[in-house]
């Protein structure tokens, strides 16, 4: 048993993929044609994922008010994702040079180095090292 997906609600796909891909790296596993089960409006099945890993991210284009309050705040203001990097200066140098947003400076905590983000919807991060 396993984990694979969890839904980060965003705006747009094409941007998210951007984001996803370009400044943290993950691969593009599935963008397919789907149907709203709200409404029955065209949608996008789109998945992205670290390399290597099980656990994907649901990219889901906001379907209606009610989800698009929720982007951004899918935890409530709390960090509620989590990104483990085998070296956590190379991957933080990238992030940064590809602009993400950092809401603090790094550093060292018993678990390891840390620094806070957003992602594109501006959910918060930890990236971990």
């Amino acid at each position: 048993m396993h984990l694979e997906l969890t839904a980060i609600v965003v705006e747009e796909y094409d941007p998210a993929i951007e984001f996803f891909t370009r400044a943290l790296g993950f691969d593009l596993v599935e963008d397919s044609p789907a149907v709203s089960t709200i409404n029955g409006t065209p949608k996008r099945w789109v998945v992205v994922r670290p390399p290597g890993a099980q656990t994907g991210l649901l990219l889901a284009r906001a379907d209606g008010e009610r989800q698009e309050t929720a982007i951004g705040n899918q935890t409530a203001g709390r960090v509620g994702f989590f990104l483990r990097v085998d070296d956590f200066d190379v991957a933080y140098a990238r992030m940064l040079s590809a602009g993400v947003v950092f809401l603090e400076e790094p550093r060292t905590e018993p678990y390891g180095r840390v620094v806070v983000f957003q992602d594109i919807a501006g959910n918060r991060w930890d990236l971990l090292g």
